[in-house]
């Protein structure tokens, strides 16, 4: 299992690395800008941003319970970060499965792609989709109210 806080950290400590170099030959404004161009880059990788997970059996368990779309995802994929970020607050009513921590998510995404680990990949009422608009799923979220 990867530590949440290891990638955004790693991103920062680089752009200190590269930076230093423009800071040292006195130009403060490049070293500025690729400090700033690391910490966003930090910031989207940060558990901040992500979804708080939990394992596919807890999400299967909870979806059927009150209809709400379980979704699969895993850090570092621009396709995730959309949803997340499409769908604002809503996007915290919904089951979501890091399947890079959950082996078990890991193989229901490779049972629903057909051997790939394509995310993020929205369970809703048994059935996947592979990258949905973010709009269908606001929408189901919606109906399963």
């Amino acid at each position: 299992m990867k530590r949440p806080w290891t990638p955004p950290i790693l991103l920062v400590l680089c752009g200190l690395v590269v930076a230093a170099g423009p800071f040292r030959e006195g130009d403060p404004g490049i070293g500025a800008a690729v400090v700033a161009a690391f910490a966003v880059l930090a910031a989207l990788n940060s558990p901040l941003i992500r979804p708080r997970s939990i394992s596919a059996s807890e999400a299967a368990q909870r979806s059927e319970r009150d209809g709400r779309p379980v979704v699969y995802w895993r850090p570092g994929c621009a396709y995730c970060l959309r949803l997340r970020l499409r769908l604002g607050r809503g996007a915290r009513r919904l089951h979501w499965v890091d399947i890079w921590r959950d082996p078990d998510g890991a193989a229901a995404v490779r049972a629903a792609n057909g051997g790939d680990e394509t995310v993020p990949t929205v369970v809703v009422s048994g059935r996947p989709y592979v990258n949905p608009d973010p709009a269908w799923v606001r929408d189901q979220l919606s109906s399963s109210a």
